[in-house]
């Protein structure tokens, strides 16, 4: 993780969310944050918006890296949900 992405992500979200094959304790503290994510991505919110208000991100200082962050949680989010809680 690099500091400039640190210094952009202040609510304690990591550059990448866990790929562990079971539950974390990092996804137990951001259970709230994937269901936010879900529910923007269910109406329809553009991936910069949702990046910014609900990862805390600052997306104009590198779109790229927020977008590679948004989307891996975007992913843990949905491994969650489709059974994931239960590893």
């Amino acid at each position: 993780m690099t500091l400039s992405f640190l210094n952009r992500c202040r609510c304690g979200i990591a550059e990448r969310a866990p790929d562990a094959p079971v539950m974390t304790d990092y996804d137990r503290v951001h259970i709230l944050t994937y269901a936010r994510l879900l529910d923007a991505e269910r109406d329809g919110y553009d991936w910069r918006d949702v990046a910014m208000e609900v990862l805390d991100l600052d997306v104009a200082a590198d779109p790229c890296g927020a977008k590679n962050c948004w989307q891996s949680h975007l992913d843990r989010a949905h491994w969650f949900v489709d059974g994931g809680f239960a590893a």
